[in-house]
């Protein structure tokens, strides 16, 4: 039996999408109300880290960012148990499983490298496989 293949990563912010929510967000962080370890990974400032595009093209999987207020049913399923954000792991029979959780996400520091350390070790935990991008 061949292991199962992480076909995509899809990371769920803890944050709403939108102008309004990314300035909610963004003035509750400078505020030191509002905190998200993914957003901290992907984002320095304003824009997305160039070093998290080159991470994307490594690591030879689609990635999938969204807002909590932009996930699909299937998606919002699959997170319901979590706190937010969280990484899922999409297999290749479309089953959606935790692949990297709020607090180790936090312990990243921001780091991309990190990140797809992470990814790459829930990957070996699991016995999953990265597929390649289509």
């Amino acid at each position: 039996m061949t292991a199962p293949q992480l076909t995509e990563v899809v990371g769920v912010y803890d944050a709403d999408g939108g102008l309004l929510g990314e300035l909610r967000y963004v003035l509750g962080k400078i505020l030191g109300r509002a905190h998200c370890g993914l957003c901290d990974v992907t984002h320095a400032a304003l824009r997305q880290k160039p070093e998290w595009t080159d991470m994307v093209g490594r690591l030879g999987v689609p990635v999938a960012l969204l807002h909590r207020n932009e996930v699909s049913a299937e998606v919002s399923e699959a997170v319901a148990a979590h706190r937010l954000p969280l990484v899922l792991a999409r297999l290749d029979d479309a089953r959606l499983v935790v692949l990297v959780e709020a607090e180790p996400l936090d312990c990243l520091g921001g780091s991309v490298a990190g990140f797809e350390q992470a990814v790459r070790d829930g990957s070996v935990r699991h016995g999953w496989q990265l597929a390649a991008a289509p």
